[in-house]
């Protein structure tokens, strides 16, 4: 996974901090018997997928070329209208 960039964007962190942030407050809430925080917690989990989702739609969720692949792509390029 680590080389196709996998989850490595700026959509995918927020949206799965957000989401572990409200699994963490269901769970807290769940223990101490508490539905009112339990559903907080669970909206917070909804809000994660809503705001990852929203940022993706917004280009966040594209992860940043390399460098070396911009250069290589740069210099393909002027190979190319160097030949033509």
């Amino acid at each position: 996974m680590a080389g196709s960039s996998h989850g490595h964007t700026p959509a995918a962190w927020t949206g799965v901090t957000i989401s572990f942030i409200g699994f963490c407050v269901a769970g807290v809430f769940m223990v101490a018997n508490s539905p009112v925080g339990f559903w907080a917690g669970s909206a917070l989990i909804a809000l994660g997928a809503i705001a990852g989702g929203a940022m993706k739609r917004a280009g966040l969720g594209t992860p940043k070329e390399p460098d070396e692949v911009v250069q290589a792509r740069n210099r393909a390029a002027a190979q190319e209208r160097a030949t033509a």
